[in-house]
């Protein structure tokens, strides 16, 4: 018997943060066919109400540190305005989305990362065991869409700021054994690019072969390596297939654009 399908969205900032690109991501999401679930980081949002307050932000190699004061701030810009904003357009679209926590019906249990060179704070990071199937699969069955923010917990009161990229993938493994899964990362570039300097070099599929050799070659580098790193271990574990691209161009209904990753 052949698999439901189920496409899993990652959006990050440059769509978060910028109203007219959310609302037409939203509309071309509310579209998509067959079950789904949005993942959403949280832009420039919590960085401006931290720093409103006096919370000025903590980065060490462009990760944030999360101590309590801006665990209270993510919390807040994550799982409240920023969800619950998405899920009422979301509504507004003939949608009918559920906004989540990974504390939400326990559909997320990480652990708070342990501390070596850098203590990231109240920072988490998933295992095999971390999300919870059956409510998911509980919340799609009776036609809701999850709308999960980047804000997990360990199980004993402590909430966790967790990596959006992270939470997509790992929803997305998991979720492939009742679904044959998709997961679409969107950023702001049309996908993996030959040439940085040309937005129209879009290197359009790679196989996993191909991915060291363009390490190799430079074309892929810096902050692009774990991403498709992280996608490629994806598609190992059971995911079907990856696309890196951009929100406006990737979700359009039959159009081909962006990258795909693929065994």
């Amino acid at each position: 018997m052949e698999k439901e399908t189920l496409t899993i969205v990652k959006i990050g900032g440059n769509v978060i943060d910028d109203s007219e690109k959310l609302h037409y991501f939203l509309e071309d999401f509310s579209k998509l066919k067959g079950a789904k679930i949005l993942v959403h980081g949280g832009g420039k949002i919590a960085t401006e109400m931290g720093i409103s307050l006096g919370i000025e932000p903590k980065m060490v190699d462009g990760r944030r540190i999360t101590d309590i004061q801006t665990l209270r701030i993510v919390t807040m810009a994550y799982a409240g305005l920023i969800n619950k904003n998405v899920v009422a357009q979301l509504q507004a679209k003939n949608c009918n989305a559920i906004g989540l926590s990974g504390a939400d019906g326990n559909t997320i249990r990480a652990v708070k990362r342990p501390v070596k060179t850098i203590d990231y704070g109240f920072v988490g990071d998933l295992s095999e065991t971390s999300i919870a199937v059956d409510t998911i699969n509980g919340l799609l069955n009776i036609g809701l869409v999850p709308v999960f923010c980047a804000i997990t917990h360990d199980g004993d009161t402590q909430l966790l700021n967790t990596n959006a990229d992270t939470i997509a993938s790992a929803i997305a493994v998991a979720m492939s054994a009742a679904y044959t899964t998709t997961l679409v990362y969107c950023f702001e570039k049309k996908g993996v690019l030959r040439d940085v300097e040309d937005d129209n070099s879009v290197v359009s599929e790679i196989r996993m072969g191909q991915f060291e050799q363009l390490k190799e070659e430079g074309v892929v580098s810096g902050g692009m390596i774990p991403k498709l790193h992280n996608a490629f271990e994806a598609i190992r574990s059971g995911v079907s297939a990856v696309y890196i691209g951009q929100a406006e161009e990737l979700l359009r209904e039959g159009q081909q654009s962006g990258t795909r990753l693929i065994k």
